[in-house]
C-alpha cells in the first residue's frame, strides 16, 4: 500500500510539473528570435555560472577526451558548450510553434537529393546521427525532407506528459517516431517500402547490452550495434549525418555515404565507421557535442 501511494504521488507530481511548465514553455516559443536568444544568454548564465549544471560531469568528460589540451582550453570549450546547450534547450522549446518556412531557412539539408537516388532503386537508408549540433531540429526537419517515410528512433522520457509533448513536437512535420524497444517490429512493418531510419549513434547501452567496445575520444566505449544489425538485415544504405553550426540558430546538414553494400562489410565495420565519423565532428567543433551526457557510465566488466 505504501509503494502504491508513493507511486501515485509521483505521477501526480509529474503531471503537475507538466501543467505548470507548459504555458511558460509555450510563451517562450512565441518570442521573436532576437528576444529568444537574449533569453538564452540569461539561461546560459543560470546553467553555467549559478547552477553549475553537471559541471563536474562536463569537465571530467573533457579531461578524459582531450588529455592533450590544457585545463584552460578545456574550460573555454566548456563555456562555449554551455552557451550552445542553452540555445539547444530553448530551440527545442521553439519546436512548439516554429513554422516550416522558418525552420527551412535555419536548418538546411545540403544534399538530400543524394538519398533520392537510392529511393529510386527501392533501397532504404540508415542514418547515424550524434547528439551534436541541434539533433532536435534535425528530427523536425527530417519529417518534411522527403515524401518517403522518415523514421526516427528515440528514447522515451520518464515523465509521460512531457514524453507525449515531445512526441507531438518531433512528429509535427511528418516524422514517424519509434521508441527504441519497438524499432525492429516497426521496421519489419515497413518492409517493401523505401524509408530513412535515423538512429542516435552515441546513446549509452545498458550494462547487459554492452557487448561491443571501441576507442572513442580516448576512452573505452560501449556502442550500440543497432545501426549495423538493421542495415545488414534490410540491406540499407548507411549514411552519416554531418551537422555544422554555421551561426546562432543556423545549421547545415550534409549526408555522407558510409556503406552502399552493408552485407559486404565485416563484423563491426559499420559501427566503427559511424563512431569514427562522429569523433571527427566532435574534434573539429567540440563545443557542439552533449558533454553533460554521462556517456561513459557503463564500464567494461571483463
Amino acid at each position: 500500500m505504501y509503494h502504491c501511494g508513493k507511486n501515485k504521488r509521483k505521477k501526480r507530481m509529474k503531471r503537475l510539473s507538466y501543467y505548470l511548465a507548459f504555458p511558460f514553455l509555450y510563451g517562450i516559443s512565441l518570442l521573436p528570435f532576437p528576444l529568444f536568444y537574449l533569453l538564452s544568454d540569461f539561461f546560459c548564465f543560470l546553467l553555467y555560472r549559478v547552477a553549475g549544471y553537471r559541471k563536474k560531469v562536463v569537465m571530467e568528460n573533457l579531461r578524459n577526451s582531450f588529455p592533450e589540451k590544457s585545463e584552460e582550453e578545456r574550460k573555454r570549450i566548456a563555456a562555449r558548450f554551455y552557451r550552445n546547450l542553452a540555445d539547444i534547450m530553448l530551440e527545442t522549446v521553439k519546436m512548439l510553434t516554429i513554422s516550416p518556412e522558418s525552420l527551412k531557412k535555419r536548418f538546411q539539408m545540403t544534399n538530400l537529393e543524394f538519398a533520392e537516388k537510392y529511393y529510386a532503386q527501392g533501397r532504404s537508408i540508415a542514418i547515424a546521427v550524434g547528439h551534436f549540433g541541434n539533433w532536435e531540429w534535425a528530427c523536425l526537419s527530417q519529417g518534411m525532407a522527403s515524401s518517403h517515410p522518415s523514421i526516427v528512433i528515440y528514447k522515451p522520457l520518464s515523465n509521460p506528459w512531457f514524453d507525449r509533448l515531445f512526441f507531438r513536437m518531433r512528429s509535427r512535420t511528418g516524422a514517424v517516431l519509434v521508441s527504441m524497444k519497438q524499432t525492429l517490429r516497426t521496421l519489419v512493418s515497413y518492409r517493401g517500402q523505401s524509408y530513412m531510419a535515423v538512429f542516435a549513434a552515441d546513446q549509452t547501452p545498458v550494462q547487459q547490452d554492452a557487448v561491443y567496445w571501441t576507442p572513442f575520444l580516448n576512452q573505452d566505449t560501449a556502442v550500440f550495434l543497432g545501426i549495423e544489425k538493421i542495415a545488414k538485415m534490410n540491406n540499407s544504405v548507411v549514411m552519416f549525418c554531418d551537422m555544422k553550426r554555421v551561426g546562432r540558430g543556423r545549421y547545415t546538414v550534409t549526408y555522407k555515404l558510409l556503406f552502399e553494400d552493408p552485407k559486404a562489410t565485416s563484423e563491426y565495420e559499420i559501427t566503427k565507421a559511424h563512431v569514427t565519423a562522429l569523433e571527427k565532428c566532435i574534434r573539429e567543433s567540440p563545443e557542439d557535442w552533449l558533454w553533460s551526457h554521462r556517456r561513459w557510465k557503463v564500464k567494461r566488466t571483463s
